[in-house]
């Protein structure tokens, strides 16, 4: 089975600090998205929260809840 670009992103993450301190800092799915679109792996925000509570490449996706969000959207 092909990885997926998301997978590609997280496996470079895995391996990447200076990238890892972007992530956390990053607000949004779509920021950290963007900063993956940045380094040529074509993700969007809403793969990643789709990925949310599952490890892939070593990398843990959390997803944050924020006041207003509609629970529940994306899993």
């Amino acid at each position: 089975m092909t990885p997926s670009p998301v997978q590609h992103f997280l496996e470079h993450l895995g391996r990447d600090p200076v990238l890892q301190v972007r992530v956390q800092a990053a607000a949004t799915a779509d920021e950290v998205a963007q900063l993956a679109q940045d380094l040529g792996y074509p993700v969007a925000g809403s793969d990643l929260l789709m990925l949310s509570g599952r490890s892939t490449a070593g990398v843990r996706v959390i997803r944050v809840d924020h006041p207003g969000e509609y629970p529940g959207r994306y899993y």
